[in-house]
């Protein structure tokens, strides 16, 4: 039952995000639109940009809450070793973070080299 309605909730939310593309979408001349080439790899730019970064975030957020999961069990389940299992969890969550980074810079990147940043 609750797969059923999780996957009816999903598909009404891309349907709902969907609609307006559809709905209010308006055709363009051939003639601009063979002059507009070059928006368009700037839009493919500026969505392939934040795509990059959405997904990097929500992976380094999914990371970071494992491993305070991970940390905050150990911890509960040994209080003398805390010390040592915080230091970890400190030095891995600066791991997970520097991909996060790693990902905005290869999101500033891209939008560098299509000069809409700077």
């Amino acid at each position: 039952m609750k797969k059923t309605l999780s996957l009816a909730l999903l598909a009404f939310a891309v349907l709902c995000l969907l609609a307006p593309v559809a709905l209010f979408a308006e055709e363009a001349p051939a003639a601009a639109h063979a002059a507009d080439s070059g928006s368009s790899v700037k839009t493919m730019a500026a969505l392939a940009a934040g795509l990059a970064i959405g997904v990097a975030a929500f992976g380094a957020s999914i990371g970071q809450g494992m491993g305070l999961k991970g940390a905050t069990e150990g911890i509960a389940r040994n209080p003398g070793a805390s010390g040592k299992i915080t230091t970890t969890l400190i030095i891995g969550l600066a791991m997970i973070e520097s991909l996060a980074i790693y990902a905005l810079l290869v999101s500033l990147g891209i939008l560098i080299n299509q000069k809409m940043f700077f």
